[in-house]
């Protein structure tokens, strides 16, 4: 399927029991793209725009964009942010919210990570059609309709909509910086771990999986890895295989009705680096490049697993010797404010009941050598890819955007508890090893 094809609005019945729905109706993604988005605002019926940027988006395509739209006689009521960085939290929704014009009728975000997220959250509370035209090759929430958000110190996933239409022009694309080039390589290198993980939750917890779905992800990555270093040299077509890895790792999400395409424990690390920063005011860098950090840190600890023998008595004792008050102490010292929720959770989620455990290792024990015959054929060896990375100018090491080794093994810890999703900080855990794997990656 082309990934035209893939957008069909009455989607297609699966192999797997599902029908798949991309939800995005409109892609145009080619040298010229923006001086479409009239004609795009006016499919839609829209006369007057909200048009949602920062000052960095807004010299980067929104100026143009403002002028092709009053041009085609749409009005434009445009809300710049002038921070010079954007958090994705409910102060920012709020901000928006509360700046947005009733009576425009179509929503129009210029920008990707935050700017996308946020003026999807105002296009379901709103009601009206949403477009995004794309100005980096950053990250893979372009297509999806789900936002990123922190709220109360947590980051979580909130439905809100799958944009109507996005725009990706080339030639903007490929004046993004180098760094956000950089960060959309290291948010496809989280789907070898997410896929991985999809798989693991099926196995042992019987979870929905679909292979063509995980056989497409798999594809688009080996092609964004592929293009990676040609798409450094702002190579028109090689930028573009990047953005088109970008739509379609979220459409996937769309087309399997959960997050597991395209994110695993490395997001879940990545998350908690953005909550201690939000907190606490250490590090933070562009989510893209803390995910492919997190991804090689995850690799390393799937690696020592493969030569690890495991014992039920040992993971029992682990289990039985688990302070639930000691690890919600060190929750709430490492995550600060959102350590609240994630122990809130575990009161529904029961994930530390040793009932629950029991079961999970009795299938871990049984799916052992498949498990192992999973990590040796579908994940790369982490020197592999960290050699990869560093070829094309990628920070392959947390010292590299400011994150110590404490840091590390902090989020390396408490990834299992950010959603009630089974990742290998769970895997680990179940096996009693969690604490070993720390002090290793």
């Amino acid at each position: 399927m082309t990934l035209h094809q893939l957008l069909a609005e009455d989607g297609f019945s699966c192999a797997c029991g599902k029908r798949h729905y991309a939800k995005l109706k409109d892609l145009i993604l080619e040298d010229g793209a923006l001086n479409r988005l009239p004609d795009i605002v006016k499919k839609y019926n829209g006369t007057r725009v909200f048009l949602l940027c920062d000052k960095h988006t807004r010299n980067a395509a929104g100026n143009q964009a403002e002028a092709l739209l009053t041009a085609a006689g749409i009005e434009v009521r445009v809300y710049c942010f002038t921070e010079s960085h954007l958090f994705p939290d409910e102060k920012t929704v709020g901000k928006t919210a509360l700046a947005f014009d009733q009576t425009c009728d179509c929503i129009v975000s210029v920008g990707s990570g935050v700017l996308n997220d946020t003026g999807k959250v105002i296009a379901a509370l709103t009601g009206r059609p949403y477009i995004i035209v794309a100005t980096a090759p950053s990250m893979d929430g372009y297509a999806s309709a789900t936002s990123s958000m922190e709220y109360n110190g947590l980051k979580v996933s909130i439905p809100s909509v799958c944009p109507d239409a996005v725009l990706g022009d080339t030639q903007v694309l490929c004046q993004a910086p180098e760094r956000m080039i950089l960060a959309g390589i290291g948010d496809m290198t989280a789907k070898y771990i997410s896929l991985f993980e999809w798989e693991l939750a099926h196995l042992l917890l019987g979870e929905y999986y679909c292979p063509w779905i995980a056989s497409l992800v798999q594809q688009t990555l080996d092609q964004c890895m592929n293009a990676a270093p040609a798409a450094l040299r702002r190579e028109p077509e090689a930028v573009k295989t990047v953005m088109e890895g970008m739509i379609l790792a979220g459409i996937s999400m769309n087309y399997a009705g959960v997050s597991r395409p395209a994110s695993g424990m490395e997001h879940y690390i990545s998350h908690l680096w953005d909550m201690r920063g939000l907190a606490f005011g250490t590090p933070v860098d562009l989510h893209g490049i803390q995910c492919g950090i997190g991804t090689l840190i995850v690799l390393k600890a799937y690696q020592a697993v493969t030569n690890f023998v495991p014992d039920r008595e040992k993971a029992m004792a682990a289990v039985n010797s688990f302070c639930p008050e000691t690890w919600n102490s060190f929750l709430r010292e490492y995550v600060g404010p959102g350590a609240e929720e994630m122990i809130e959770k575990e009161k529904t989620e029961q994930k530390y009941s040793h009932e629950k455990h029991a079961k999970r290792l009795d299938m871990i024990l049984t799916h052992w050598d498949e498990i192992l015959r999973n990590i040796r054929q579908d994940l790369p060896r982490p020197e592999t890819l960290e050699q990869r990375l560093n070829e094309i100018g990628f920070p392959t090491s947390p010292e590299k955007i400011g994150l110590s080794q404490e840091e590390v093994k902090g989020a390396f810890l408490a990834a299992k508890d950010i959603r009630d999703k089974y990742v290998g900080g769970r895997l680990f855990w179940d096996l009693g090893i969690l604490d070993e794997l720390a002090n290793l990656v």
